[in-house]
């Protein structure tokens, strides 16, 4: 007989597993390149702490993807979607997109190429965040609901070992032997991961319930009797990808309160997050330092705190761990003021960085799971890419921010993260809230439809 704790790998243990370790990976690759290395890139080349911060506006599309997830969500490509299918043909494009986005910011010259760089960074970003997209889609659509957990566990660790390690601390060591353009170059090669895995794995089967088939065959009925038939399918399109997701979210108690939620409760970690690289290099560490600590013992001390999160969150229920790991998450920010105090001693810096992706692996597993749990199953994908997109603009848009702040305090850093670390408790009054006012706003979300179909044109899953 078989072990529990062994059976319980066999959640693990299959190929589609495999494709979603690899495109986690093709997602988390590009995230440093126009984050945390970017920033040490550009104040390695003079550029100022104000503008280093507006460089994060240049991450916008991850805020705001959910404008065009309908169409990622039902536009077929031509040819490539003959070809591949939706999701895949998609991915394909966007990775095409991606591996060029980066050979171009590869060529800019930060120090005389500003504002090229900046397009570039834009273009990567786009890319990378309609990617985003098309993974999610894709994790949710070749699942069966018992495996969402164990996927989205794989797609993390994916995203971790292709963003952390790969694209982070194999970035720093790249530059710091061969330069920042070589560095890039390489690491636009990386993109081939997602690539093949796209190539290799099957398409996956769109599930329709009933209730939604008959909701969108009513609403093309509606306009086929006051238009002309190629405007009326057009609107009707229109309305059952991007009106219908939207409305039904609406349509919940408390969705305000969600959404503003969602919107301010990582605002605080995405500010420190923002200038701990230039932090980390005005107090005198080097590349192989910050890649040391910063990129391996923190890439540990996340995974540990993924997998301790996903115990945390069964034993004590989502929300309950989503609170409590909010509030360890801003106590943290104060070990980076300890670290602005102490100066340049490596094993402070070690405390802060480990302490710090400990709490953000804790936060990271509550905050997917509790936005999964939101989404209706008829509209996964535009739910998810709403929610994931709000959760991403405060911490773009108003860390943007953030090297002004610190100017504004003339380089005290240690000030700078105590504010940071109030920041980051904004969240966990509106947290509170919801679970007492709506306690089941989560549960009600994903209740799933008692039958499903397959999109027109696909064959019944098996």
């Amino acid at each position: 007989m078989q072990p529990r704790f062994l059976s319980g790998l066999d959640a693990y243990l299959n190929r589609r597993m495999l494709t979603l370790l690899a495109l986690g990976f093709a997602s988390g690759l590009p995230v440093p390149m126009v984050f945390s290395n970017l920033s040490i890139w550009l104040r390695d080349n003079e550029v100022s702490r104000t503008d280093i911060g507006l460089f994060a506006l240049a991450a916008t599309p991850y805020a705001i993807n959910f404008l065009w997830a309908p169409l990622v969500d039902r536009l077929r490509l031509p040819v490539l979607g003959n070809l591949l299918g939706q999701r895949r043909s998609w991915a394909l494009l966007t990775q095409v997109l991606l591996m060029s986005a980066i050979l171009w910011m590869s060529f800019s010259d930060p120090a005389e190429q500003l504002f090229m760089m900046a397009m570039a960074t834009l273009l990567v970003t786009t890319a990378s965040a309609t990617q985003d997209i098309v993974i999610d889609a894709y994790r949710i659509d070749v699942l069966e609901p018992h495996q969402y957990g164990s996927g989205a566990a794989v797609s993390i660790w994916g995203w971790h070992i292709g963003g952390t390690l790969v694209g982070g601390a194999g970035g720093l060591y790249l530059a710091n032997f061969y330069g920042w353009e070589v560095a890039y170059q390489v690491l636009a090669l990386g993109v081939l991961v997602g690539m093949i895995a796209i190539l290799m794995s099957p398409e996956p089967v769109r599930r329709i319930s009933h209730e939604v088939s008959e909701r969108e065959s009513r609403a093309r009925a509606r306009l086929a009797q006051r238009y002309a038939p190629t405007r009326a399918a057009l609107l009707a399109w229109l309305h059952n990808a991007v009106v219908a997701p939207f409305a039904e979210f609406m349509r919940r108690d408390g969705w305000w309160l969600i959404l503003l939620f969602v919107f301010v409760f990582k605002l605080g970690d995405a500010m420190l997050g923002r200038m701990s690289g230039v932090f980390y290099r005005e107090l005198g560490f080097g590349l192989d330092d910050i890649a040391e600590v910063s990129k391996i013992y923190g890439f540990g001390a996340n995974m540990l705190g993924i997998f301790l999160g996903g115990i945390l969150a069964a034993r004590i229920g989502i929300l309950r761990a989503l609170f409590l790991a909010g509030l360890l998450t801003a106590m943290t920010n104060l070990t980076y003021a300890g670290l602005a105090v102490v100066g340049q001693e490596k094993w402070m810096l070690a405390v802060a960085v480990i302490s710090d992706n400990f709490t953000s692996g804790l936060v990271t597993v509550a905050f997917v799971a509790y936005l999964s749990s939101l989404c209706n199953v008829a509209y996964t994908a535009t739910h998810y890419a709403l929610l994931a997109s709000l959760g991403n603009l405060a911490r773009i848009w108003l860390s943007a921010g953030s090297g002004y702040m610190v100017d504004k305090l003339h380089g005290d850093w240690a000030v700078f993260f105590v504010l940071t670390a109030i920041i980051a408790l904004l969240g966990l009054p509106l947290l509170w809230l919801l679970m007492k006012r709506f306690p089941t706003h989560t549960s009600d979300a994903r209740t799933p439809p008692a039958t499903e179909t397959p999109a027109p044109g696909v064959p019944p899953r098996r």
